[in-house]
């Protein structure tokens, strides 16, 4: 029997408050997140992280739940992690001393929480990690064990209102970073009472064959909850909801109707197999980086305008008219929010969440390479060292003459002397007087 787990709970208030805010323009509830987490296990100790003097609204949502709130006290320099270093702390510190907490559940989207999640999972622990998809890190919600996504908890009657951006243009100008809102039109764009549009089925089936397969290799029968969890492994970030379903019982129904997969089994205990080719329909869901061409395209002819940043809303607008058969379902995504986070950790955007505005995009990383390094010149290159003669020492060998004898000078062959007066080989001599006799 499969042991039951007893979950610790630790909110990133700041981030998941304005991540939420950012992308489902409305309000973080904690209780929504902790009822997700029940249907898991028993929520043993629930704590939350934030500079409270500032939250007073949030302080008694924490209360009614009976959420322990650990104040943070910002320094005067400022302490941006310092919440998730009291968070990891104390997360650390309770896997040593609390044997009995088997599981924690990490309530942020920050990717800073990775080397702790990697943590827990090498201390046997198993780790949730509760986000948005829209805002959480695509890297953390693969390395948990199961990731939670914040909107498949909201019910369908919730209502997401998303304001209008004003009409004049804002500069806001603080450090480093410039942000620049602009917007001479008026939204109207409402989600009242409705979810996006569920992600094609299609998408779904590569996950799907490939938990068949490793259930079929193991020699195990498939059954739903053996499915799920195989599932689960491969996928974290998996949601039945994303597709429609209520329930991954209701799921396996749909990929049935839609002749993907064989059942056979009732009263619950389905047996699911592979159609292995036969008969099923033979579509290939794109693949999530197949929309990344398109998006840079849209950025460089709006290069100049993303220099100082612009809302999310209006890249959205961009891409559907310069992009007339671009599909976020199509290629797994359910908002737009959810695709520029995606984008992001491909370093193609850069996304800044702003908590009247929503989110603020950039040109990302990749269309700013670094420089190139200078070429060396003459002065910056290193001298040539001479090597130093070698000590020659008595009685060691070596392939150098101790002391060789002198170089004997060349000997150079004496010509006979010309007689004084004497000129060129043309010239007559003088005749010589004989002696008398």
């Amino acid at each position: 029997m499969q042991e039951r787990l007893n979950i610790a709970v630790f909110v990133d208030y700041d981030n998941i408050e304005i991540g939420v805010k950012s992308t489902l323009r409305r309000e973080f509830d904690v209780s929504l997140a902790l009822d997700a987490l029940k249907e898991r296990g028993d929520v043993v100790a629930k704590f939350a992280y934030a500079n409270w003097g500032r939250q007073e609204g949030a302080t008694r949502q924490m209360a009614e739940n009976a959420v322990q709130m650990v104040q943070r006290i910002p320094s005067p320099r400022g302490d941006k992690n310092g919440a998730d270093i009291n968070l990891a702390l104390d997360a650390l510190e309770m896997a040593f001393t609390h044997a009995h907490v088997n599981a924690f559940a990490i309530v942020s989207g920050d990717s800073d929480f990775i080397p702790l999640v990697n943590k827990l999972k090498e201390y046997g622990k198993t780790v949730f990690v509760l986000g948005g998809k829209a805002f959480t890190s695509t890297i953390l919600q693969q390395n948990c064990h199961e990731f939670v996504s914040y909107e498949s908890l909201l019910e369908d009657g919730d209502r997401i209102v998303v304001q209008p951006m004003p009409d004049r243009r804002e500069r806001k100008e603080g450090g480093d970073n410039k942000t620049v809102v602009k917007d001479g039109r008026e939204r109207d764009k409402r989600e009242r009472g409705q979810r996006p549009a569920p992600l094609d089925l299609a998408q779904a089936m590569p996950l799907v064959e490939r938990a068949l397969q490793v259930l079929e290799r193991r020699a195990v029968q498939p059954q739903l909850g053996l499915l799920k969890s195989t599932m689960l492994q491969l996928d974290p970030a998996f949601s039945e909801r994303a597709y429609g379903a209520g329930s991954f019982s209701d799921f396996v129904e749909k990929l049935k109707k839609a002749d993907f997969i064989n059942v056979s089994g009732s009263g619950g205990r389905y047996i699911i197999e592979r159609r292995g080719g036969h008969g099923g329909p033979e579509r290939v869901a794109p693949k999530p980086e197949e929309a990344l061409p398109g998006l840079r395209d849209v950025l460089e002819t709006h290069r100049m305008e993303l220099e100082n940043g612009v809302p999310a809303s209006d890249l959205e607008q961009w891409v559907t008219a310069e992009l007339p058969n671009f599909s976020l379902p199509k290629y797994g995504f359910q908002r737009f929010a959810e695709f520029l986070n995606y984008a992001q950790d491909k370093t193609v955007v850069r996304t800044e969440p702003h908590e009247e505005h929503g989110l603020i995009v950039y040109m990302g990383a990749e269309f700013y390479p670094p420089a190139l390094p200078p070429a060396p010149t003459e002065a910056s290159l290193p001298e040539e060292e001479e090597d130093e003669p070698q000590p020659i020492v008595e009685g060691q060998p070596t392939i150098f003459e101790p002391n060789p004898p002198p170089a004997k000078p060349k000997k150079v062959a004496s010509r006979p002397r010309k007689a004084a007066g004497s000129g060129g080989g043309n010239r007559s001599r003088a005749p010589r007087k004989r002696k008398p006799e």
